[in-house]
């Protein structure tokens, strides 16, 4: 049976595995980046590094298949991206005009990242990033997500917010099924929010 846990910081390379095999609208990205690892870089491997305890795991016999990771307080976690996280990766991937698509998009990221703005983090100062491999999507992301959403309420969180691309419909379905309400669309992601 699997089972919901603390995310660890051991944890980190089943995340970076997972992120990339759900890379592409929640579909395998592994054939698309010449550096696989980029993706995790940007939404896996911070969380398990500098927040790891607003996470989780699940995992069955067969490995960890999903996780669920963010930071309570997403002001602050992104001040300590810019201090512990984003220095090292600048100076591993320092000229992303040198990448091909979408590499270079990513390390764009990294070297200038986008800033949550105060009107969003104010009403949903917390924010998250799921992913599940097949074996465990329909049914499980619900279990995850009520797991995360009751530990940042614990926490005092008033609200939480995520970025879904459109093409990922099955995501966008499920997170208006929860609850989760578009405040923003810019581009080809949609911005949700949840009252907690």
């Amino acid at each position: 049976m699997p089972q919901i846990r603390p995310l660890r910081r051991e944890d980190r390379d089943a995340l970076y595995a997972i992120c990339l095999k759900t890379g592409d609208a929640g579909q395998d990205a592994t054939a698309l980046y010449r550096y696989p690892e980029l993706l995790g870089h940007l939404y896996a491997g911070p969380y398990a590094a500098l927040e790891p305890k607003s996470g989780f795991v699940l995992e069955d016999e067969g490995g960890i298949g999903g996780y669920i990771v963010g930071a309570r307080d997403t002001y602050m976690f992104e001040n300590k991206l810019e201090r512990e996280w984003w220095p090292e990766l600048r100076l591993r991937y320092p000229d992303p005009s040198a990448l091909p698509e979408p590499d270079r998009h990513l390390v764009q990221s990294i070297n200038k990242p986008w800033r949550t703005p105060k009107r969003i983090t104010e009403l949903y100062p917390s924010h998250l990033h799921i992913n599940l491999l097949p074996r465990f999507q329909g049914g499980w992301g619900r279990c995850m997500m009520d797991r995360w959403l009751a530990a940042m309420r614990e926490r005092g969180s008033p609200g939480a917010h995520l970025g879904v691309g459109m093409r990922n419909e099955r995501a966008v379905k499920f997170y208006q099924r929860y609850g989760f309400k578009e405040f923003q669309h810019w581009n080809d992601v949609l911005m949700l929010g949840i009252v907690l």
